[in-house]
């Protein structure tokens, strides 16, 4: 029988539902069980009705810049893949995995209008999620930009290493230099004081491995502040000579990487767009694992990411 208040398969009114899904939004759901003295099976199944309603009524609008991202389920290789609106701030797609096929499905979603419309695609340098996109996705390797920030992130851990392999040889011979200092060759000079800026410059004159390897990623990521191709064609050209001369083992191998990947780094001049708001989306994700402490299976983690992070139309259709 329909119910004018009450959804089908409900055992709580709609004005209930909409309730607890206001509450879920800023709690877990043993939190909002407990406060609203249910089990945790019936909160559950407020969420998960919820989420469903969303995926149904979901009619992806033009989407032009999209971001696709890993995601940890626990602690090891269990991950899940998460395909971003990067103009709405909003997820549009989980999977199990970060395989090819996890990722595949994503594109049978989108009508033929919504895929030519995709002008972008910001991600780092997973082979499965570049294989998949070129399969699917129409003049891929103009559109594939690979993030920046990854970018960074793997020179930085390359200047790390040189540090590590540094601070270790001239241990031995009672030269402390290095010690201590891991945080100051990780920090951005612009966010140091005036102080700490003098000590890290007496630091960078010491003809230390350190600094050659700081500075060459210093000039790495100067890149993208160009505006025209040709010159930071040219500017790579010579940082990739610098690098390759630099007798840096792990600097020479993140300068073999980037000039296997250089034509999906440069797009970021045309795009301009970086996996930043997938970052954001991130940390919402992260904060929900920690207030639920965890999640039984993939399922529930994926529904949760959908109702937290979706934007979904959730609400029962008679409380609008």
């Amino acid at each position: 029988m329909k119910l004018p208040w009450a959804e089908p398969g409900s055992r709580f009114t709609v004005l209930f539902e909409g309730i607890a899904m206001e509450w879920l939004k800023q709690a877990s759901q043993k939190a909002v069980a407990e406060q609203m003295k249910l089990s945790w099976h019936e909160i559950h199944g407020i969420m998960t009705r919820a989420v469903k309603r969303g995926l149904e009524r979901r009619k992806l609008e033009q989407i032009s810049k999209i971001g696709i991202d890993e995601k940890a389920f626990r602690t090891g290789y269990s991950y899940m893949t998460l395909v971003n609106d990067l103009e709405r701030g909003c997820v549009l797609y989980v999977a199990e995995g970060r395989e090819q096929s996890s990722l595949d499905p994503f594109w049978s979603m989108l009508t033929t209008e919504q895929l030519h419309g995709i002008e972008a695609v910001a991600m780092d340098m997973w082979e499965a999620y570049l294989n998949s996109i070129r399969a699917h996705l129409p003049d891929a390797n103009d559109k594939v930009v690979f993030d920046k920030f990854h970018i960074a992130q793997h020179l930085t851990e390359a200047v790390d290493l040189v540090r590590r392999a540094e601070h270790k040889s001239l241990q031995a011979v009672g030269d402390d230099r290095l010690k201590g200092t891991r945080y100051k060759w990780l920090k951005n000079p612009r966010n140091m004081t005036r102080s700490q800026q003098l000590q890290f410059a007496q630091l960078r004159k010491g003809h230390l491995k350190t600094a050659r390897a700081w500075a060459l990623r210093q000039a790495a990521m100067t890149l993208f502040d160009y505006t025209y191709p040709g010159a930071a064609r040219r500017h790579f050209q010579w940082w990739y000579g610098w690098a390759m001369r630099s007798r840096l083992k792990p600097i020479k191998k993140i300068a073999g990487m980037l000039q296997r990947r250089f034509e999906n780094i440069i797009t970021y001049l045309r795009h301009r767009i970086t996996n930043a708001t997938s970052e954001s989306i991130n940390a919402k994700i992260q904060w929900v694992k920690y207030t639920a402490r965890g999640f039984r299976n993939k399922t529930n983690f994926t529904n949760a990411i959908y109702f937290h992070a979706g934007k979904l139309d959730m609400f029962p259709s008679i409380a609008h």
